[in-house]
C-alpha cells in the first residue's frame, strides 16, 4: 500500500508595518544630527571667528570673518563637557550662563598637523580670566611672536627673538602723531585706510592738541606714515615711541599677575612696550631656580596655570605648603603673542605668557568681511574674501 508524506511548513508571518514618522520626530532627528555633527566639526576640525577690535590691523580688520583651523596644533579634549552645544560662554541673545562648572576634566591635545611656530597668527583663549574655566575664557587673536624656549627682546619697537631681528608683518602698525596747521579732510583717511576706532559715529580721526602741538594720532602701516610726510599740509610726523629705560609698571612682568595684582611701585624691570626684556619663554620639562628677582617671572605660571596645589605668594615670595619654593620644572610649554597693531593691542607685553593649553588653533582663512563704517552699499570687503592668512 503506497503510503504518501505530507511535511507541514510553519508559516512566516509577515513583517510588521513600521509607522511613519511624525512630523515633529521627523524634525526633531534632523536637528539633534545636525547639532551633533556641527558640534563634532567645531571642536575637531574648524571654527568661525569674527575680528571685534582694531590689534591686528591691518593684517586683519576689524569685521573680518575666519575661519580658525583646529587640525594644524591638534584639538583639545573638552575640559567642561556641561556645555549647551555650539554655544561659548553664555546662551545665544542672553547672559545666562551656557555651561557648569561642576565638572572639569583634564584638558589634552590630539596630534595634529604641526606645531605652533614663530609668526603663526593663532586664536587661544585668554589666560589672565579666572571668572570661566579655561577652555571657556574669552577667545583673543594674536600673533605668535616667540616660542618655547626662546628668548624675546624689544628694542625701539623692533622684535628680536634669540638676537635676530623678527620679520615685521607687512601691514603691522605703529601710532604716529600727523602735526598740522589745517584740519585734513575726511576723505584722506579713508582713502589712506586710518580709522579712529575710539570715533565709533565715523571712524575718521579728529585733531586734538598734543605734546607736539595741533595734531592728529593715528595708527598707520609704514607705508601709510611716509605718504602723510610727503604732503605739503602735514608739518610733520612723529613715531609715538617709549623710550629705553623708561619703566612702564603696568607691563609684565613689573604686574606680575594682572588684573589680580597691581603695579609693582618702583618698577622691577625698566622695560616698556617698545623696549622689553630679554624674557625666555618656559618650555616644558625645563627647571629654572627661583629667586626674589625673577619670581614676578614665575609667578602666574606656579600659582594659576599649572595647577599646582598649596602655592601662594606672601611678600612677594612663591611658597609652597608654607615653605618657600626654590626651584621649578615647568609642566608645559609657554607662547609670547603679540598684535600686529603695536600700540593698541593688550597683549603678552602686558599680562605674560600663554600656555599651551590655551591654544584654540591657527587662523588660515578670511571667509567674509564687513566694513562696519560703511554704506550699504560698499559694506562688503569684496577684495578680503577667501584670503589666506599670513
Amino acid at each position: 500500500m503506497a503510503v504518501q508524506s505530507w511535511e507541514q511548513r510553519t508559516a512566516t508571518p509577515p513583517p510588521p508595518i513600521k509607522k511613519p514618522k511624525g512630523f515633529f520626530r521627523e524634525w526633531g532627528d534632523a536637528i539633534l544630527f545636525a547639532v551633533v555633527a556641527a558640534t563634532l566639526i567645531r571642536w575637531a576640525t574648524f571654527e568661525a571667528y569674527t575680528i571685534p577690535t582694531p590689534s591686528m590691523e591691518h593684517s586683519l580688520l576689524v569685521g573680518d570673518y575666519l575661519f580658525v583651523s583646529k587640525l594644524h596644533y591638534g584639538p583639545r579634549t573638552p575640559q567642561t563637557p556641561l556645555q549647551v552645544p555650539l554655544t561659548h560662554q553664555t546662551l545665544w541673545g542672553t547672559d545666562m550662563k551656557s555651561y557648569s562648572d561642576a565638572i572639569q576634566l583634564p584638558s589634552y591635545r590630539l596630534p595634529g598637523f604641526s606645531e605652533i611656530k614663530k609668526g603663526d597668527v593663532v586664536v587661544f583663549n585668554v589666560p589672565f580670566e579666572s571668572q570661566h574655566p579655561a577652555d571657556l575664557r574669552t577667545n583673543y587673536i594674536k600673533r605668535c611672536v616667540a616660542v618655547a624656549g626662546d628668548v624675546l627682546e624689544i628694542k625701539d619697537t623692533q622684535v628680536f627673538v634669540n638676537g635676530k631681528p623678527m620679520n615685521n608683518p607687512p601691514q603691522s602698525q605703529n601710532r604716529y602723531f600727523l602735526q598740522v596747521n589745517e584740519p585734513i579732510r575726511d576723505k584722506i583717511f579713508k582713502d589712506q585706510g586710518v580709522t579712529d576706532f575710539n570715533n565709533t559715529a565715523t571712524g575718521v580721526p579728529q585733531p586734538q592738541y598734543t605734546q607736539f602741538g595741533p595734531a592728529y594720532m593715528i595708527d598707520a602701516t609704514p607705508t601709510t606714515a611716509a605718504y602723510f610726510k610727503q604732503q605739503s599740509f602735514i608739518k610733520g610726523v612723529v613715531q609715538d615711541k617709549s623710550p629705553a629705560g623708561q619703566a612702564e609698571p603696568d607691563v609684565f612682568p613689573n604686574n606680575p599677575d594682572y588684573p589680580h595684582s597691581q603695579p609693582s611701585s618702583p618698577a622691577k624691570f625698566n622695560w616698556n612696550r617698545d623696549n622689553y626684556g630679554p624674557l625666555q619663554l618656559p618650555k616644558k620639562g625645563q627647571t629654572v631656580q627661583i629667586t626674589p628677582e625673577n619670581s614676578p617671572i614665575y609667578e602666574k605660571i606656579i600659582l594659576r596655570y599649572e595647577h599646582n596645589e598649596g602655592v601662594s605668594v606672601i611678600n612677594g615670595v612663591i611658597t609652597q605648603n608654607g615653605q618657600p619654593l626654590k626651584s621649578y620644572t615647568f609642566k608645559q610649554n609657554y607662547y609670547f603673542m603679540m598684535g600686529d597693531n603695536r600700540h593698541d593691542s593688550l597683549d603678552s607685553r602686558y599680562w605674560g605668557f600663554v600656555p599651551e593649553d590655551h591654544i584654540v588653533g591657527k587662523a588660515v582663512l578670511i571667509w567674509l568681511s564687513v566694513d562696519p563704517y560703511a554704506d550699504f552699499f560698499h559694506k562688503i570687503r569684496w577684495s578680503r574674501l577667501f584670503n589666506l592668512i599670513d
